[in-house]
């Protein structure tokens, strides 16, 4: 009984969580204007907190979170160094779409509570 009170007092309120998820939502749709620097704040928050997510609904936004870093990461490298060739600037507008379809799509799930599907 004491156990699972403590931890009630340890970890964080889901409203707090939730505020959390929408700020890496924030950063990750500011990137798309700063060149990528809120995309990094944005999963070092992520991986910092992702302990006190773990087993709420909010874990998979922070999943998916992660995801689309990761994956636009990798390709605006690859577009980045293909943009000489000029497919390079379909594959970086192609991310950046790719990017604000999964920012706008979570932001909307979260917004009205509900986990992203897998």
């Amino acid at each position: 009984m004491k156990n699972e009170w403590q931890a009630q007092i340890n970890s964080p309120p889901e409203g707090n969580l939730k505020k959390l998820a929408m700020l890496v939502y924030a950063l990750q749709a500011a990137s798309l204007f700063t060149g990528s620097l809120t995309l990094f704040a944005g999963v070092i928050i992520n991986y910092v907190r992702m302990d006190d997510v773990k087993g709420s609904w909010i874990e998979s936004h922070f999943r998916w979170q992660t995801r689309t870093f990761w994956y636009s990461l990798v390709w605006m490298v690859i577009g980045g160094v293909t943009v000489i060739f000029l497919v390079g600037w379909v594959i970086l507008l192609a991310i950046s779409i790719w990017m604000i379809y999964r920012i706008i799509k979570g932001w909307v799930y979260l917004s009205e509570n509900r986990p992203m599907p897998s």
